[in-house]
């Protein structure tokens, strides 16, 4: 439900995990936060660690298709009677502390990891970092990707404000890895890490692009360790361009990972980035759905996000664009559809929520500003317009909204890895 549903403290976190016997202190962890990239970077992260022969708990929001993708071991999702049997067991208790949807599932996480003895849990912050109810771990490392303008009516309205909150997750003595130096937000991170004795250092500072190309279906990515002034080659199943930042910071989070004493070799982490989707289930990043017309769909939703979308666009040979659009009714929409291609057609689509934004509401503020199109109640009257119309050679994006996307998946059938 969004802003409502956000909390000004962590007390019932501490209260649920008190009464699940601390969960969160028997678990070894590895927290991200970011703007933009975290989702990609954790699921990156889990690949690489059960490539290595670990058992890898992995939580991270939003889900797409189904609530159990938030909650998985080694790309499996939890199975249904784990959570069923979960809240029949919790829920009067948990009813006496009145916990959100997001603190009642992070509990659900945190008890079937230790309950399911994994090695290592990579662990996704939900919102801003500070008061997510993640923070209540105690990290081996600490990774915050790319900082963007995102839920400022929670985070705060400058990139300042919203680093501040994200630095809330840095702890004392434990290594931190920012995955881009950011002019504006690493003073704030640089000067928390100062306070609280601990190692910070920039993925793009130790490690540097040095090419990419795209080719049989990878992302071919040539990085230089700057430490070790050495050069390998990554192929990345996640194709989307934005992945080579997150790369970075992932890399450089392994050097921490292995002084940590995990055993992670470069064989593991190469063959982990050319199968992640496979290994952990990660949809909706870049996923193609479709061919003649290239039917592509990605949850790039705020305004960094969007500018990564429309730079990966201008990668692709296309004849004509076709713009499936939705956003949600929260945040302000204008400086993301001044970004848009105003060459493209536009499909305003509204998702299957309570927050999404009515599609004449979006059309109406589309069409202000040049883009031209036609209202759809549903992200499905949109998809089957936008294919009626597009010829072999054009080109159908799905986006604007993590919505959006997930009803796209419901509606190209796609699924979920299943226990």
């Amino acid at each position: 439900i969004g802003a409502a549903a956000y909390k000004a403290n962590l007390d019932n976190t501490y209260k649920i995990s008190e009464l699940l016997g601390k969960p969160h202190l028997k678990l070894k962890c590895i927290h991200v936060a970011g703007t933009n990239g975290k989702g990609s970077s954790s699921h990156m992260l889990a690949a690489i660690l059960q490539k290595s022969g670990y058992k890898t708990g992995l939580y991270t929001s939003p889900h797409l298709i189904d609530f159990r993708e938030r909650i998985k071991i080694n790309g499996t999702i939890i199975p249904k009677k784990h959570v069923t049997k979960f809240v029949e067991k919790y829920k009067l208790s948990f009813e006496k502390i009145e916990p959100s949807f997001f603190e009642w599932t992070v509990g659900l996480a945190f008890d079937y990891f230790v309950a399911e003895e994994v090695d290592v849990a990579i662990i996704e912050v939900g919102l801003g970092g500070r008061l997510d109810s993640t923070n209540i771990i105690k990290p081996k490392a600490c990774l915050i990707t790319n900082i963007s303008y995102d839920h400022t009516n929670i985070l705060g309205n400058t990139l300042e404000k919203i680093a501040f909150e994200k630095a809330g997750i840095i702890k004392a003595r434990v290594p931190l890895v920012v995955s881009e130096f950011q002019s504006v937000t690493a003073p704030i991170f640089i000067e928390t890490s100062k306070k609280l004795k601990c190692i910070i250092e920039f993925g793009n500072k130790n490690y540097k692009l040095l090419n990419y190309k795209k080719k049989n279906g990878l992302l071919h990515a040539t990085i230089l360790n700057v430490k070790k002034d050495s050069t390998d080659l990554y192929k990345l199943d996640l194709t989307g361009t934005y992945q080579l930042k997150n790369l970075l910071g992932v890399l450089n989070l392994l050097d921490h990972l292995e002084k940590a004493d995990f055993s992670i070799s470069i064989d593991h982490i190469k063959g982990a980035l050319k199968q992640t989707i496979k290994l952990t289930g990660l949809m909706g990043r870049w996923q193609k759905l479709g061919d003649k017309p290239l039917i592509i769909a990605d949850t790039g939703h705020n305004e960094d996000g969007i500018k990564e979308v429309i730079e990966n666009l201008r990668q692709v040979t296309y004849s004509n664009l076709h713009f499936v659009f939705g956003v949600v009714n929260d945040k302000d929409i204008t400086k993301i559809l001044n970004l848009l291609p105003k060459n493209a057609y536009y499909y305003f689509v509204k998702a299957n929520v309570k927050r999404a934004l009515d599609e004449n509401e979006l059309k109406l503020q589309g069409n202000k500003l040049k883009l031209k199109g036609d209202a759809y109640s549903t992200v499905k009257l949109g998809i089957e317009s936008a294919k009626k119309s597009a010829k072999k050679n054009d080109l159908i994006f799905i986006g604007g909204s993590t919505f959006v996307v997930a009803d796209a998946l419901v509606l190209f059938n796609l699924k979920s890895n299943k226990s």
